[in-house]
C-alpha cells in the first residue's frame, strides 16, 4: 500500500504531467496555473484512500483521481469569480492575472476536460461514474447558489445553512470516496458507506472552517481571524446567534450587523463576545462532533484492514487541524 505521501506524489506528478489542452495557449495556460497552485488535494486523496481498501495498484487510478481535483479547481476558478476574489492560496487569481472572459472560458473547457480524463473507464462502470458524477456537480452549483441567495436573505435557517454547505462543499467530497470504491469494484453497501461517511465529515469540516473563523490562533490560521464576522457572513455560528439572541445582547447584534461604517478588530472582538455570552462556540463544538461521529459510524460496515485505518487517521488528521 502507498503512503500519503507517495499517493500525494503520484497525484502531483500526474497533474503536471496532464497538458488538459495547447492552442490556444491562452484558453489552456490558466488551467495549468490554477492547478499548479496546490492546496492540500484532499479529494484526490479520499479517491485513492477509497481504492486502497480493495486494490494495491494505487497508481492505476490517479488519472481519475485527478478529474476530481480539476473539478474541484473549476469550481474554484468560477467561484472567485464570482466573489471577486483577488487572490488564491496567496497568488493572483485567473480572472485577476489574466481577465473575466478568459476565466470563465477557462473553466468551462475545464469541465469537459473532466470528462475527456474519464472516458477511457471500463464500459461496465462509466455510465454509474458518469451519472453519479453529474449528480455532484449539479449539487454543487446549487449550493453555491443557494450561498449566493443567502447572501440577500435576512433569515436563514441551520437547517437551510447545513443543506447549503452540504451541496457546496460536502458532496463532493462523498463523491471523490464512491468514485474509489466504484474504481475497485467494491461491494455497493460499502460505496454508499464511504460517500456518506464523505459527505457527513464534509459538513463537519465546513462548521470546522466556520468555528476556526472566529476562535483560531492567529498564527496558525493563515487568514484573517473574524473575515466571516466583518462581511456579515451568515455562518452557523451567526444563524445560531441571532436564534439565541434576546434583549440587549440582540440589539447589540442587530447593531453591529446593520452598520454601514465600522472599526474591524472592535467589531469582531463585540461579536465574538456576543457568541461567548450565548456559548455559540460550545454550541458548534458539539455540532461539529455529531457530525463527524455519524460520519465515522458509516464505516463499521468495512472490515479492518491497515487502509481502513488509514483513511481513519488521515480524516482524524483534518479534524484536529487548527488552520
Amino acid at each position: 500500500m502507498f503512503t500519503i505521501k507517495e499517493i500525494l506524489q503520484l497525484i502531483e506528478a500526474e497533474i503536471k504531467n496532464q497538458p488538459f489542452g495547447t492552442q490556444p495557449k491562452s484558453l489552456y495556460e490558466p488551467i495549468r496555473y490554477i492547478m499548479a497552485l496546490g492546496g492540500k488535494r484532499i479529494r484526490p486523496l479520499l479517491t485513492t484512500l477509497a481504492y486502497s481498501l480493495y486494490k494495491n495498484d494505487s497508481e492505476k487510478i490517479i488519472k481519475y483521481a485527478a478529474a476530481v481535483e480539476a473539478f474541484h479547481n473549476f469550481t474554484l476558478m468560477h467561484d472567485d469569480i464570482m466573489d471577486n476574489a483577488p487572490l488564491r492560496r496567496g497568488k493572483a487569481t485567473v480572472h485577476e492575472k489574466w481577465n473575466t472572459n478568459t476565466a470563465i472560458l477557462s473553466g468551462d473547457v475545464m469541465l469537459v476536460k473532466v470528462y475527456d480524463l474519464f472516458l477511457d473507464l471500463d464500459k461496465d462502470i462509466l455510465p454509474t461514474v458518469l451519472s453519479l458524477f453529474n449528480k455532484c456537480a449539479a449539487e454543487v452549483c446549487e449550493g453555491q447558489q443557494w450561498d449566493m441567495d443567502f447572501e440577500l436573505k435576512n433569515n436563514v435557517t441551520e437547517a437551510q445553512y447545513i443543506e447549503m454547505i452540504r451541496l457546496k462543499t460536502a458532496v463532493l467530497l462523498g463523491f471523490s470516496l464512491e468514485l474509489g470504491a466504484l474504481l475497485a469494484h467494491a461491494p455497493e453497501k460499502e460505496r454508499i458507506a464511504l460517500r456518506e461517511f464523505g459527505t457527513l465529515v464534509g459538513i463537519g469540516f465546513q462548521l470546522k472552517d466556520d468555528l476556526l473563523d472566529v476562535y483560531a490562533d492567529k498564527k496558525k490560521f493563515g487568514k484573517q481571524v473574524g473575515g466571516d464576522i466583518v462581511a456579515n457572513k451568515k455562518t452557523y455560528l451567526l444563524i445560531k446567534a441571532r436564534e439565541k439572541a434576546r434583549g440587549n445582547i440582540k440589539r447589540e447584534l442587530d447593531f453591529w450587523l446593520n452598520a454601514k461604517k465600522f472599526n474591524k478588530q472592535k467589531k469582531v472582538k463585540a461579536v465574538t463576545a456576543i457568541y461567548d455570552q450565548l456559548n455559540i462556540g460550545i454550541l458548534a463544538e458539539q455540532k461539529i462532533e455529531e457530525c463527524f461521529s455519524k460520519g465515522f459510524e458509516k464505516l463499521h460496515v468495512l472490515p479492518d484492514s491497515i487502509p481502513k485505518q488509514t483513511l481513519i487517521r488521515f480524516t482524524q488528521e483534518l479534524i484536529n487541524r487548527q488552520s
